[in-house]
């Protein structure tokens, strides 16, 4: 379903990405971990067309997507759900979500949607009218994916969704990813919590330093020494 290839993106003179290859297979969750700076956030950024690469090439379902405009993207069908939410504060959370659908044109389908995460999300319908800044950390992940969803995506890109939350938030937002893609949406997650996205995941890549360091069945990679050391916390018997 997308495939990058070759991925090069500079910051100016910093090299983040160098030479990234994977790809994510149609009704996949596919995670990447990495250490602050291995460049994750970069990656999402360069494939939703927010930040240019410099070398390579990302295709969407046969579809060379490499340096298009972000709006393009997410009409084609790939919605990223940025690191820290970036929920807009001071609108409610109606007004979000309404937000999220720009790119939706049948206003039928927007009412459907608005229902269905409303379903999927209760606290959003109980706090509808209230200001965004004003939820709790885990309630503005909600309406951030919530939001996302909005604009009937195939592809979502969750970016350190589990950031801050409680740990009874993380349960819910790690459920509330698998029946996204058990509903059909392909997920590409980038999360600090390795130990949950590697449980959730089919496939993962490890970045250090712009590349990709290992790869693999979810499973496998969970059980690799040198992940367990450097991204579990758990140090090895010698």
């Amino acid at each position: 379903m997308l495939k990058v290839t070759d991925l090069h993106v500079h910051y100016g003179a910093i090299h983040a990405l160098k030479g990234v290859s994977f790809n994510l297979q149609e009704g996949e969750i596919v995670t990447l971990i990495g250490a602050n700076g291995a460049g994750k956030s970069t990656l999402l950024n360069t494939i939703s067309g927010i930040l240019p690469a410099t070398q390579g090439q990302v295709t969407y379902l046969d579809e060379d997507i490499t340096n298009s405009p972000a709006p393009k993207i997410v009409r084609m069908g790939i919605v990223q759900v940025p690191e820290g939410r970036k929920i807009f504060p001071a609108m409610t959370v109606m007004e979000n979500l309404e937000m999220g659908a720009f790119t939706v044109t049948d206003r039928a389908l927007i009412s459907e949607n608005i229902a269905l995460m409303f379903k999927k999300f209760p606290i959003l319908e109980k706090r509808y009218k209230q200001l965004g800044g004003t939820l709790s950390g885990g309630e503005q992940q909600m309406l951030a994916i919530a939001r996302g969803l909005m604009a009937n995506p195939k592809l979502i890109l969750l970016d350190e969704p589990s950031m801050g939350l409680s740990p009874i938030f993380v349960e819910q937002i790690f459920d509330t990813i698998q029946d996204i893609n058990q509903n059909g949406v392909n997920v590409i997650l980038v999360e600090q919590n390795a130990q949950m996205a590697l449980s959730i995941a089919h496939r993962a890549y490890v970045l250090e330093t712009g590349k990709i360091v290992l790869e693999g069945e979810a499973q496998e990679v969970l059980q690799n020494p040198s992940v367990i050391e450097a991204y579990l916390g758990i140090a090895q018997e010698e």
